[in-house]
């Protein structure tokens, strides 16, 4: 049985919970490996709406275990507000497993997050305000608070005062911000550790133990490719690796053990912050687009910017992930228009570029080269296989997968769990 890698193949916001949930049932094990509560996924059951944010989309399935891996950085007052929010509503939230090597976001860290973007102004890099950067930073200057720091008072103790010996400076000296009393935050993140101390595991060891069980482990990325620290579009990234690889970092497997990898596209493209988006639309279009499709932040509250597919980021989503699948979503918001653009490539400085450039200068500058295709009035909302869809649909989702490099296996056609078309399984 597989073990596969399920991530955003542009900005994030692709849909990744509805592919998550669709094979919820299936799997045994769905891992957040990176990021923090600065994802968000919205899964329809029913009639029923979760938003979710630190917890792994596997949660709302029964008889899957949802693991938050340690490569996540984990706010704690998050994690147990998500977690009572979905007991109140009746979901068995038991089987969580939390790595006691993932890194813990505290209140200094949202401070410091919030103050600096604030110091930024115009240069600001559009973070969620979080603390998710901070927490990685310092995980990176080995000054970081895990999990298993709570169980250790003169431990956490320490860290966190060596943590805040430079950090009070900053704020006293550079932001005219009050120094953060460590004691304080001592006590604050011992209050969780019992509460938090029955999810805690070596996640790494049961996922190794599971994959070679021949379960099916699904490793289930945060935000989207072009926001991968090292291959996104830089500076304006977040602070971890959504890509394929930081699956085997994040979670502690090994590259061999993957056995596929599929990215999430949306059937038009969206970002939220800032940074380029060279098919970004400013006119009615870019509004529709924005409405029909609901496109606001899960977590941020924020309109998501709206464009045409990009043809080139697909490609490169495909390259840098080794995808073996697409999942495209939300095909339907694209219903009633006459033509639809499709970014097939790039005009920069006069020549045309196919590939997306590595230099950051280039990107800012790209100018998208679009062709069009037929568009369709009908409702593909009730289709379910490919052969029910109008031929104008079928004809684009033909050109997606021509031009994006991989397998489209599955379509969103709506936003329910029983509104997607299954061409290829994803578990064979």
């Amino acid at each position: 049985m597989p073990a596969l890698v399920l991530l955003g193949a542009q900005w994030g916001d692709e849909g990744k919970g509805k592919a998550t949930d669709l094979l919820g049932g299936s799997v045994d094990y769905v891992v957040r490996y990176q990021g923090g509560n600065n994802a968000g996924h919205t899964v329809v059951v029913g009639d029923q709406k979760y938003a979710l944010h630190l917890l792994p989309s596997g949660i709302l399935s029964p008889g899957c275990t949802p693991v938050i891996g340690n490569g996540v950085v984990v706010d704690p007052a998050v994690l147990l507000s998500e977690l009572s929010g979905l007991n109140e509503r009746g979901v068995d939230t038991s089987k969580l497993l939390v790595s006691g090597n993932a890194h813990l976001i505290t209140p200094y860290h949202t401070t410091v997050d919030k103050v600096t973007e604030r110091f930024l102004g115009k240069r600001k890099i559009g973070t969620t305000g979080r603390g998710i950067g901070p927490t990685y930073a310092d995980k990176i200057n080995r000054v970081g608070i895990r999990v298993q720091d709570l169980y250790d008072e003169s431990i956490l103790t320490q860290k966190v005062e060596a943590a805040l010996d430079f950090k009070n400076q900053i704020l006293a000296k550079l932001y005219n911000r009050r120094a953060i009393d460590p004691a304080k935050i001592v006590d604050e993140m011992l209050a969780y550790a019992d509460q938090i101390k029955p999810f805690v595991a070596d996640t790494t060891l049961i996922l190794n133990n599971a994959i070679d069980e021949g379960k099916v482990v699904l490793f289930e990325g945060g935000q989207g490719t072009l926001l991968d620290v090292d291959h996104g579009t830089y500076p304006f990234v977040t602070s971890s690796n959504p890509t394929a690889g930081g699956a085997c970092t994040g979670a502690g497997v090994g590259p061999t053990k993957i056995n596929r990898v599929i990215g999430i596209l949306k059937a038009y493209t969206t970002r939220v912050g800032a940074g380029p988006f060279p098919t970004e639309l400013f006119d009615k279009d870019g509004e529709a687009l924005r409405t029909i499709g609901g496109e606001r932040g899960v977590t941020t509250g924020r309109d998501r910017r709206c464009g045409w597919f990009d043809a080139v980021i697909a490609r490169y989503a495909t390259r840098v992930n080794g995808l073996t699948d697409f999942f495209l979503t939300k095909l339907d918001v694209l219903t009633g228009w006459e033509q639809i653009p499709v970014c097939v490539a790039y005009e920069i400085d006069g020549k045309r570029v196919e590939e997306l450039p590595y230099s950051q200068s280039d990107f800012h500058h790209a100018k998208p080269v679009y062709e069009m295709l037929p568009g369709w009035t009908e409702d593909i909302s009730k289709a379910k296989t490919f052969s029910e869809l109008p031929k104008n649909a079928q004809a684009y989702v033909k050109a997606l997968e021509e031009m994006s490099g991989a397998p489209i296996s599955a379509i969103g056609v709506g936003p329910g769990r029983d509104e997607t078309i299954e061409i290829n399984s994803f578990l064979s």
